[in-house]
Parts: C-alpha cells; sequence; structure tokens
C-alpha cells in the first residue's frame, strides 16, 4: 500500500479545531475551532470523498482516532448529507492508532500499534493495496515525513489566518522538499496541493 497524508490547514499553517466545536478545539485555550466547515466548493467536497474512497485502510495518531471515533463512528450516513462516503469508508476499511496509550478501542475494525511504529507500518505497506491513508494526525504526520514514510501528501489549504492553534509543521523543525503532483483552487478560494517528499531542500550557494 502506498502510505499518504491528507491534512486541513490555514494560510498560517494551523490545523487544530478544523471541525465543529469540541475539547480537541480548546487544547491551550484554542477558542476558534471550526474554520474548515462549508469553506470548500462541491468539486472539493468530491476530491475529499473520492480520495477517502481509494483507501484500503486508515491510519491515525490517537487524538484524531478519538475525534473520528466520536463522530464518523458514532453517527449514521443520514446525518452526514454529502459526506456518505467518508463515513462508508471510515466504517467498513480498517483502521490503525499510533498509541501506547490507547488500550481497549471501541470502533469496530480498530487495531493499535503500540511497539515498533516503524516495523508495523513497513509491514502495513508491504501489504497488497492502494492507500494505506492518514488524515488529520499532526504528530503523527510529522513523524512519518521524518522517518521517509510518505509516499504522497495533500494539504487542503482554507483561506483564512487564525494566529493561535496548533501547527501542521513548528517553527524549528528538519526541512523536506517536495514536488508538486496537482494543485487546484476551488470557487471559494480553498486549495488542494498534492505533493510527493523529495529529500533535502537545496539552499542558495550551497
Amino acid at each position: 500500500m502506498k502510505l499518504t497524508t491528507m491534512t486541513q490547514v490555514t494560510i498560517d499553517g494551523v490545523m487544530q479545531g478544523n471541525g465543529g466545536a469540541s475539547d480537541e478545539d480548546r487544547r491551550n485555550g484554542f477558542e476558534r475551532g471550526g474554520w474548515a466547515l462549508g469553506k470548500g466548493d462541491n468539486e472539493t467536497i468530491a476530491f475529499i470523498n473520492q480520495t477517502y474512497q481509494r483507501a484500503d485502510a486508515f491510519l491515525f495518531g490517537r487524538r484524531t482516532y478519538e475525534l473520528f471515533a466520536g463522530s464518523w463512528g458514532s453517527l449514521t450516513e443520514q446525518d452526514v448529507p454529502g459526506w456518505e462516503p467518508v463515513m462508508r469508508a471510515l466504517n467498513t476499511q480498517p483502521k490503525y492508532v499510533a498509541s501506547t496509550t490507547l488500550t481497549d478501542p471501541a470502533w469496530s475494525g480498530t487495531t493499535v500499534l503500540s511497539d515498533d511504529l516503524a516495523a508495523a507500518i513497513a509491514d502495513l505497506k508491504a501489504e497488497p493495496g492502494g492507500e494505506l491513508q492518514v488524515h488529520g494526525s499532526g504528530t503523527l504526520t510529522r513523524w512519518l515525513l521524518e522517518n521517509d514514510l510518505v509516499e504522497e501528501m495533500t494539504l487542503i489549504t482554507i483561506p483564512v489566518v487564525l494566529g493561535q492553534g496548533a501547527r501542521l509543521f513548528p517553527d524549528a523543525g528538519p526541512d523536506l522538499a517536495l514536488d508538486p503532483v496537482e494543485s487546484r483552487v476551488d470557487s471559494k478560494g480553498v486549495t488542494i496541493q498534492v505533493y510527493r517528499p523529495g529529500g533535502r531542500p537545496q539552499y542558495a550557494g550551497k
């Protein structure tokens, strides 16, 4: 399987609390949750639905897993008009969680990866199939990128500056070149950019 990531971010790189109000939204005093709701047009909604439909399995960090389990794992298709393909994919495909603290996941079809994460992910990637997808899960996404485990990453950038909240990439961290695969802007100004990690960047004078 190809390991791919999809992350919704703001112009200033914040990924925290893109959905509705929740405990996660308010970590560290965060008050500006729900910034992505209703922002994409129909083409962007179709793109996200199609992405989830390609997944043969999902990989989550613990916090994102618990948010998804509490929403997608407990709702019905009638509760999410327009997002039925996402609901079906998440509830029918295998789910893996990278966590040393989660011991009894309630969402059907979940396996906890608590031991050697790199080896466990290598085993998953070696299995036949299309995509092993990571959604949200900022800490996990950064770790996967640092360990050269990501084949493709999609950033959905919402045209808003929050000025607070957890960012996908910290102020100080490893550098990474990205090779563009696809780029589009929808009618509401939301951009979708698909990249392949390309190793270390080249700098002027070096």
